[in-house]
């Protein structure tokens, strides 16, 4: 990894490369999944984006996009436990098959109340795609269809996951330490 001067300090986790092949690997399960039906990937904002292109760009079915915004950390490092709607969907997903793309699947309280919001607009199928998943930080039961990697409980940063909106652009998932953020 070049770290660029503005991350130095931080841990990698996980290189591009390694991003690239299970991103690869989850495009290829979609696809098989859904064979020859569309399907309308939904990515949560803002950490989801650059997952959700790589995603997108691994499938071999017809894909759309739409994204939510939704907050549980505002600026903290530390999930407040409430969940607020930023961003609503900009088309219908009646009838389609929708797969929420998330970059980290956490406490499980995001995802519960996305699951809740998007049921009620009667998709044809609704299935979770997570890059990352941290179990042991779990607070309600949630579960991913497609999962990229399970992680310790590390705060992470990059592909991007930021820490009050520092870090996204880097290419690898890294771990921030306390003290860095």
């Amino acid at each position: 990894m070049s770290v660029p001067p503005f991350a130095t300090g931080l841990q990698l986790l996980f290189s591009h490369e390694q991003i690239a092949a299970r991103v690869a690997v989850m495009g290829a399960e979609i696809s098989r999944d859904f064979r020859d039906e569309p399907v309308l990937l939904l990515g949560v904002l803002k950490g989801a984006a650059i997952f959700l292109s790589d995603l997108a760009r691994a499938l071999t079915v017809e894909a759309s996009f739409d994204f939510l915004g939704v907050s549980s950390y505002g600026k903290g490092t530390k999930s407040s436990g409430e969940v607020r709607l930023t961003k609503d969907l900009d088309e219908s997903m009646q009838g389609k098959n929708v797969i929420l793309v998330e970059d980290i699947l956490d406490t499980g309280l995001t995802l519960n109340y996305l699951k809740k919001l998007i049921s009620a607009h009667q998709p044809r199928s609704l299935r979770i795609a997570a890059l990352l998943d941290k179990p042991s930080h779990r607070v309600q039961p949630v579960h991913a269809d497609y999962v990229g990697f399970t992680i310790e409980d590390f705060f992470v940063v990059g592909y991007g996951m930021d820490c009050a909106e520092r870090y996204r652009n880097l290419p690898d998932i890294c771990i921030l330490s306390p003290e860095m953020r």
